[in-house]
């Protein structure tokens, strides 16, 4: 039984008995009850011996039982009708009437040797609880008051050691169940208040367990579960209503085998198992993750299991980025030192054969052949150029640029390009506030998105450029925070082939004939030189998008 269950049920967890003060209403249902049964039973027993009872006793022990429906009747349909909680006036008025019922009834039935002078004790003790010990000793005195006067008005002859004694018993009663009262009030208070922050904890924690992105299950001995958080369920597939208390991990071996090797192995072995890694397998998708357990030995029984498992595709893109960052500086200045070394000789290479083919002694053959190698020599050195361009990307001048108007003059020179097929639509949408950045960079970005675009479809094609304010949600939540601008390069085209995602990026990686493979490299770099993140994701035959990621705050404060 959780533990819920078991304060609802009045009980504290672990089988203790939580102390708690009766209601001041609960309390007075009973005081109704006693008051009536005394007056009812005296009148009773005065009627049955109607013979030897004097008429005057008759008289008042019936009008003492009539005031005592009245009064009761009246009570009652203000505490438990209405509903009014009683207050320290009515408290009082109730404990005068009883004390001037139960004198009566004391004073019609001897005096000090009345069998119901124990009464006025029954009338102390409630008075201590349900009063302030103040209260209840001004009404032990005024029970005192009445016992006392009635004994030396109607019986002088009654005086004695007898009577003190019981005024004596009075005041001990009134004081020792105020103090009990007082302090069951005090253990009571703190009992509700531990139980009102154990309350707010549980709701607390449920708070959190419910906002966090991981999952987190715990899973009995027996293979039952006991708990999943709204995230477990999202990520395994699976309603925790339907297993709770039931055998779970049959199907936490189908889903998320490696998370059902760590329970068990936690379970077998005690301690706890860290950051292992796994996959989980749904109809809907498999995603990478990350897996925590802890055991929970509670006495006895066989020992719990929680798992604690975050998705980590986000982490393996970071890391993945930063892998092909890496790969594209080592290439970047490979290429620029090969550039270096290479072109000075190229360029005299070319001079040297123009010269020789100006001559007039060259024949026709040679002069082709001279200009064969002229014209390779110029394309050789425009593939240079290329290189030193792409180890060169850095942001020269960093000053506020409209993305919108870098990517509609980026995609004006594309249409101009001898790459744009017959057909081709490219379109510019959207707008955002101006960011830091170079605006060259920017622009051979937007160009070279386009130009992929365009060149890797077969015939017409449609590409979108759309500018936006990003949310967070649309970022890896490793770097969610912050102020970021969307770049979206959308096409129609076929998409890109299985074999050249992993490497799309690197460089001299292309699926087209003719081309260099750098203009992706040179959007990464250009986009990461700007603190920003490039993602792509395509399907086959069903287009490519390329999303950009661009800071709207300068590198450094991102960095920061």
């Amino acid at each position: 039984m959780a533990d819920s269950e078991i304060a609802a049920k009045g009980k504290k967890p672990h089988g203790g008995v939580r102390v708690a003060m009766p209601s001041v209403t609960a309390l007075m249902r009973w005081v109704y009850v006693g008051r009536v049964s005394v007056a009812i039973t005296i009148f009773v027993a005065a009627s049955f011996y109607f013979a030897e009872t004097p008429p005057g006793v008759i008289v008042t022990v019936a009008v003492a039982a009539v005031l005592s429906l009245i009064v009761t009747g009246a009570s009652i349909f203000h505490t438990h009708i209405r509903g009014v909680v009683p207050g320290p006036n009515f408290l009082y008025a109730q404990n005068l009437f009883d004390l001037g019922l139960v004198t009566t009834v004391v004073h019609v039935t001897g005096g000090v040797n009345s069998d119901f002078a124990s009464l006025y004790i029954l009338i102390i003790a409630v008075s201590a609880v349900t009063m302030p010990i103040a209260s209840s000793l001004l009404v032990t005195i005024t029970a005192a008051v009445l016992y006392v006067a009635d004994v030396v008005l109607m019986y002088p002859g009654q005086l004695s050691i007898a009577l003190w004694l019981q005024v004596g018993v009075f005041v001990a009663v009134a004081v020792a169940t105020g103090y009990l009262a007082s302090r069951v009030r005090v253990v009571g208070a703190a009992g509700s208040e531990l139980e009102q922050e154990v309350k707010r904890l549980r709701l607390e924690a449920a708070d959190i367990l419910r906002q966090i992105g991981s999952g987190v299950i715990t899973v009995a001995g027996d293979g039952s579960l006991v708990f999943a958080n709204w995230a477990a369920e999202r990520l395994l597939a699976f309603v925790a209503a339907e297993y709770v208390g039931r055998p779970f991990m049959e199907y936490l071996n189908g889903v998320a085998p490696e998370i059902a090797i760590a329970i068990d192995a936690t379970r077998g072995e005690g301690g706890r198992r860290l950051r292992v890694s796994g996959w989980i397998s749904t109809p809907n998708e498999k995603l990478p993750i990350g897996v925590t357990t802890t055991l929970h030995q509670l006495g006895e029984e066989t020992p719990s299991v929680t798992a604690i498992f975050t998705d980590i595709s986000d982490q393996i893109r970071l890391e993945e980025l930063n892998r092909r960052q890496e790969r594209l500086e080592a290439v970047a200045e490979l290429s620029a030192s090969l550039a270096h070394e290479i072109k000075n000789p190229l360029a005299s290479i070319r001079s040297s054969v123009e010269q020789l083919a100006a001559s007039v002694h060259v024949d026709p053959d040679d002069r082709f052949l001279s200009q064969l190698v002229v014209r390779e020599s110029d394309r050789l050195s425009r593939l240079l150029t290329e290189f030193l361009e792409f180890s060169r990307v850095r942001v020269a001048a960093s000053e506020p640029v409209d993305l919108a108007v870098v990517a509609r003059t980026a995609v004006a020179v594309a249409r101009e390009h001898p790459d744009y097929p017959p057909g081709a639509r490219v379109t510019v949408t959207g707008h955002c506030q101006p960011i830091p950045g170079d605006e060259d960079l920017l622009h051979r970005v937007v160009l070279n998105l386009v130009l992929n675009a365009l060149q890797a479809a077969d015939g017409a094609v449609e590409v979108r450029v759309t500018i936006q304010n990003a949310e967070a949600r649309d970022l890896p939540s490793p770097v969610s925070m912050g102020s970021w601008v969307l770049l979206e390069v959308r096409d129609t085209g076929p998409g890109i082939p299985a074999s050249l995602m992993d490497r799309l990026f690197d460089p001299f990686v292309t699926g087209r004939e003719g081309g260099t493979g750098l203009g992706l490299s040179v959007v990464q770099r250009a986009v990461e030189a700007h603190g920003g993140l490039v993602f792509v994701d395509s399907e086959s035959g069903a287009g490519t998008v390329f999303s950009v990621f661009l800071p709207r705050t300068k590198r450094a404060e991102v960095a920061a």
